[in-house]
């Protein structure tokens, strides 16, 4: 969950999180550091809930934490059925609600899945999820609450049906910028008029200088191509963040060994190339956002740097590292989980006063396909920087 920087004009939070995580940098924590995550909430699957993924986090104004997740209830592949189930926190994502919440009943010939939360400059929360009807058309729209997730606006269109297709929005993607522009990455596999999917992936972005009532395509739409031989690679599931000179970075996930990049001097309108990342990854996505109220960038991925044999195309471990120079390049990674079997993606990122969650899959191959459980883990700021000077 992302939010503008208004949000997080109070001094004192931005004091706390900045003396909180100003050890970090130090490379010496990846190597030494004893940080133990705390998983907080389990959604294992069940025979009439097969998989639980895909889920973000929205911080309400009573102090309560939402997590808001993709409940599927027909099978574990992407477009079984299912619907959008919440957990509530009252002390800081430390426990959760026991059962779940109904947020949004299915509402698409697939499923809806997909959740990005986000608050908005104005005040109002907003959710962003999948419309997925069919191969040929799968859709984000956008809800607008304005008292506190409690009830939701009916369902904004941000893809009109003149460009209608496959795309993916993942969940925890969209951004609002310093200026108010709103800004969601996605790839695009399929259209009608094309005469097979491209699974391949081209990426671009969707727009809006409206707080979401109306959204245009980006001019740039990317594909990422081999260097030497110009062969197409795999361009998936793109994320943003906003870098402190004004520029937007996406990342994108891809078979390339690394995370792709690609930067828009232009609030997301126009993108550069491609390029390869220092981030060492299988095909798996990343998460990257900044850490309020201070110049550092936090990233949650599968760290393959030196990865074994037999860890390679896995998507294990799960890391987290920092940047001080706006992503260019990322302390040694602290190792969060390392199960080989374990299969950990998809991750959603909060802030609280005193801690990160994240809400991640967490399946294991030997026993399910991997996306079929996801979970909560939170990590005391105390924890990043114990024994640090």
């Amino acid at each position: 969950m992302r939010f503008p920087s208004p949000v997080f004009s109070c001094f004192s939070l931005k004091l706390i999180l900045s003396l909180a995580f100003v050890s970090i940098a130090n490379s010496a924590l990846a190597e030494d550091a004893a940080l133990t995550p705390e998983v907080t909430l389990r959604l294992p699957p069940t025979a009439s809930n097969p998989r639980n993924s895909e889920g973000d986090f929205i911080e309400l104004k009573d102090g309560r934490v939402l997590f808001v997740y993709t409940h599927f209830t027909g099978g574990g592949d992407d477009h079984a059925s299912a619907f959008l189930a919440g957990r509530y926190s009252t002390d800081g994502g430390k426990s959760w609600d026991a059962t779940d919440t109904r947020i949004l009943e299915n509402e698409a010939g697939f499923n809806v899945m997909s959740v990005s939360l986000l608050r908005l400059a104005d005040g109002r929360i907003a959710m962003f999820y999948l419309t997925k009807h069919s191969l040929e058309d799968c859709r984000p729209v956008v809800r607008f609450s304005k008292d506190e997730a409690a009830t939701w606006s009916p369902p904004v269109a941000m893809i009109p049906d003149a460009d209608v297709g496959y795309y993916v929005l993942n969940n925890d993607r969209v951004i609002q910028l310093k200026d108010g522009r709103l800004v969601a990455p996605v790839a695009l596999h399929n259209s009608p008029e094309w005469e097979k999917p491209d699974w391949v992936g081209r990426v671009l972005c969707y727009l809006s200088d409206d707080a979401g009532r109306t959204w245009r395509r980006s001019q740039s739409i990317l594909q990422a191509h081999a260097p030497d031989s110009g062969k197409r690679n795999l361009a998936q599931e793109p994320g943003v963040v906003e870098l402190r000179d004004g520029r937007v970075m996406m990342f994108v996930r891809s078979n390339a060994g690394s995370q792709l990049v690609s930067h828009s001097s232009d609030g997301g309108e126009t993108w550069s190339a491609l390029a390869p990342s220092t981030l060492q990854s299988p095909t798996s996505p990343a998460t990257i956002e900044r850490i309020p109220g201070s110049d550092r960038l936090v990233c949650v991925w599968n760290d393959h740097a030196n990865i074994a044999a037999e860890l390679r195309g896995k998507r294990t471990p799960l890391s987290l590292a920092i940047s001080e120079d706006e992503g260019k390049t990322w302390h040694p990674s602290i190792t969060l989980f390392d199960n080989p079997d374990g299969w950990y993606c998809y991750t959603a990122m909060d802030f609280t006063k005193d801690a990160i969650l994240l809400g991640h899959c967490a399946g294991d191959r030997t026993k399910n396909n991997g996306l079929a459980e996801s979970q909560i883990t939170r990590i005391e700021l105390d924890a990043l920087t114990s024994g640090q000077e």
